[in-house]
């Protein structure tokens, strides 16, 4: 078997298998919608066109799924989106940081 001449083969292969993991953005109505869309472009390197519809879905859906894939970089992604913290120009207003999930892909 490969196994043998490949040991890391089998941990390759899971891992390969591992299910995705979708990176979910939670609506809120204290940080702006273009907030939103520039974070979503700063983390993704999404089209405008893109970061609104996705930014839109969240909005009305409450949330939205707006990247899929490995769990590890998943965790990254949100914690990247948490890091922008919460929109300059409605801190005042008592914006908090952009409330991001990292859930299973449907």
């Amino acid at each position: 078997p490969l196994r043998h001449v490949f040991p890391d083969a089998d941990t390759e292969m899971r891992r390969r298998r591992q299910a995705p993991y979708a990176v979910v953005p939670h609506n809120d109505d204290l940080n702006g919608m273009e907030y939103v869309v520039s974070v979503l472009r700063k983390i993704f390197g999404y089209s405008v066109e893109k970061c609104v519809e996705l930014m839109l879905e969240a909005h009305e859906k409450g949330k939205a799924a707006v990247w899929v894939g490995a769990l590890e970089v998943a965790e990254l992604k949100a914690d990247q989106i948490r890091s922008c913290g919460p929109d300059p120009q409605q801190k005042a207003k008592g914006a908090v940081t952009l409330g991001v999930s990292v859930e299973p892909a449907a």
